[in-house]
């Protein structure tokens, strides 16, 4: 009875230890499949070394939430009468007669393209994308097109310019030829314009969590690549050729002490001023950020910091796509002047406003047409 009670026992015990094993053993499997990557199992120590700090950036999508609507609403509505203005005076009075009259015509046009995408830019700046891929696509690839393009006209005035007052006697010799040359070469440039767009075409598309972005799933290389390949050709390239071209316009007008020559020319200055000063600093921070997503984020506050630098500068280069007209009236003086005609034909402004306009500044228009580089915009 002794030994069978022994026997017992020993069961009993063996029998205590193996579930007392599986027990531990299913313990340690569930815990190591929940905290895997995330907690030691070797050690009673947590360790965060695993984890990733989530950077909070709730601040700036409700910023850019009411902040960027408003602006984009107010930029298209200025951007559409100003530059839509812009292109009526030139149909309507017939003033495409020198070159640069052409690459102006063109640039409203390019501006006016790019401010009818704005809406959907602002339903960008909402929580999802619900437009679809083509208008995504469209969005990007239209800003774009309509950068490059600016970029390429002001350096085709720029070019214009010079040779009018540079290389007076050798633009002379073209000058019958000049309105076609401006037409051939607009179409050239906008061509150009939508080879420089095909990347974002080609990789702008709707992430994951719905929103309209370039680049999308592309490594950062590609993008580094592109985009500086972008900026030296289409940005860097053409404002080299403005440089050289205005610094010889500014030593020649020294050199002739030509008074009316230097009014002509300043519609001209204050335009490249604006698209540059507008646009550089958007160029900048774009390439920041890309560099910064290649390289690898410093802290959270530096991404919230450039988050809030990439709206504010992309609201000022969108800004340059209506300020054109406005340095057409304020500088110009014959823009004011076919513009006053126009909006009397259309009954908004008396006949006795437009003859107190007209009287004042019928003199001052003599002399700017008979100098060379009269162009409808001169002041």
């Amino acid at each position: 009875m002794a030994s069978v009670t022994r026997s017992q026992l020993a069961f009993l015990i063996w029998t205590i230890c193996f579930k007392t094993c599986m027990s531990y053993s299913n313990m340690t499997i569930t815990t190591e499949a929940t905290y895997d990557g995330d907690y030691s199992t070797e050690t009673d120590t947590v360790d965060y070394d695993g984890y990733e700090h989530q950077c909070m950036k709730v601040s700036n999508r409700y910023f850019r939430s009411w902040f960027m609507p408003v602006i984009y609403s107010v930029i298209c509505f200025v951007g559409l009468v100003g530059n839509l203005l812009v292109m009526l005076t030139y149909v309507y009075f017939k003033r495409l007669k020198t070159m640069t009259d052409v690459y102006l015509l063109n640039l409203a046009a390019a501006d006016l393209l790019f401010v009818l995408t704005l809406p959907f830019w602002a339903a960008n700046c909402l929580d999802r994308w619900e437009l679809g891929l083509f208008l995504c696509k469209t969005m990007y690839s239209v800003y774009k097109i309509s950068f490059f393009s600016g970029m390429l006209l002001l350096t085709c005035i720029s070019v214009d310019r010079y040779f009018a007052i540079a290389r007076a006697v050798s633009a002379h010799r073209h000058r019958s030829q000049a309105v076609y040359i401006s037409k051939v070469s607009s179409v050239a440039l906008w061509a150009l314009a939508l080879l420089f767009s095909v990347p974002e075409m080609a990789y702008t598309q709707v992430s994951e969590n719905q929103t309209c972005s370039p680049f999308v799933g592309d490594s950062g290389q590609l993008r580094v690549g592109i985009q500086v390949g972008q900026m030296v050709g289409g940005f860097m390239l053409p404002a080299l050729v403005m440089g050289f071209c205005y610094c010889a316009i500014v030593r020649t007008l020294i050199q002739a002490r030509n008074f009316e020559k230097n009014k002509a020319i300043k519609v001209i200055f204050a335009v490249v001023a604006v698209f540059l000063l507008f646009q550089v600093p958007y160029n900048l921070v774009m390439l920041v950020t890309t560099l910064n997503k290649v390289w690898g984020s410093v802290d959270c506050t530096y991404d919230n910091q450039l988050l809030y630098a990439t709206d504010i500068t992309q609201s000022l280069a969108f800004m340059r796509c209506c300020l054109n007209p406005f340095l057409y009236a304020f500088i110009g003086v014959k823009f004011r002047h076919d513009l006053l005609k126009l909006l009397k034909d259309l009954g908004c402004v008396s006949q006795e406003c437009l003859y107190q306009y007209t009287a004042c500044t019928t003199k001052r228009m003599a002399v700017s047409m008979d100098t060379e580089t009269t162009t409808s915009f001169s002041p």
